[in-house]
């Protein structure tokens, strides 16, 4: 973790002894309890546990969305909890791309407008060649001219993958995002994500509660209790199922 060289070439993100309390004496609730995990480039990683496990608060901490009350959190070899707020707003726009289950697009702005926004904000010109690649691995080329509400929820949320990865961001963070899709759609955002990390090289990291979600990752780990209590590599959703029944979810 302290080797730069080591860090630049294998790491995109990494949690260190992440602790995050809520609350204080009797209503204190320590949603996270020292995890430490590293996210690789190129990877493809999910995040489960039982409800209350601590995953999606170990998420928003990864994402710079939420503050550890101890530890530290590594995005691209910066600690999050040194940068004072306009740099941790600038390296969110920068460096994180993110899928929410609820979609999050601007009703007024065109599918291509929603892509292009984070960057639009930044006064950074997007790389035309790596835009179009993005567009036709989501399959948006014929949508671009659309308003979201011209749009299924399924196309809706590949506006969303495709803005995530528009800007190329060092890591994508991903919150139930099939959530609101039935299972065909589900299926087909989850391809494009997979599809991401293989043939794009994005780092992905998602929070689900589906072990046919967590069946498309390179890995899972397992959440219980706030801390990290497993992890799987090549997982399948079978498995993953057998995992979570263990842990009482």
């Amino acid at each position: 973790m302290t080797d730069t060289q080591t860090w630049s070439t294998t790491i995109a993100a990494a949690a260190i002894n992440a602790t995050k309390i809520y609350g204080s004496g009797d209503t204190q609730v320590v949603a996270l309890d020292a995890v430490s995990a590293e996210f690789n480039k190129g990877q493809f990683t999910a995040i489960m546990g039982p409800s209350g496990s601590g995953k999606s608060t170990l998420m928003h901490c990864l994402a710079g969305l939420d503050l550890l009350t101890s530890g530290s959190v590594l995005i691209g070899g910066d600690d999050l909890s040194q940068l004072k707020e306009r740099d941790l707003t600038l390296l969110r726009r920068d460096k994180i791309g993110f899928i929410f289950q609820a979609f999050n697009l601007i009703p007024t702005l065109s599918a291509l407008e929603n892509i292009t926004l984070p960057m639009d904000l930044g006064g950074i010109k997007p790389d035309q060649g790596w835009l179009d690649t993005v567009i036709d691995t989501v399959g948006l080329r014929d949508r671009l001219s659309h308003r979201p509400s011209e749009l299924s929820g399924g196309q809706q949320q590949r506006v969303a993958v495709a803005r995530a990865l528009a800007s190329r961001p060092q890591i994508i963070f991903a919150d139930e995002p099939t959530g609101n899709l039935d299972s065909r759609t589900g299926t087909e955002i989850l391809t494009f994500m997979r599809k991401a990390v293989d043939e794009l090289r994005q780092t992905i990291v998602m929070v689900t509660h589906d072990p046919n979600a967590a069946g498309y990752s390179d890995r899972v780990l397992f959440l219980a209790d706030g801390r990290l209590v497993d992890e799987m590599f090549e997982p399948t959703a079978a498995k993953v199922l057998d995992k979570m029944k263990a842990l009482g979810d």
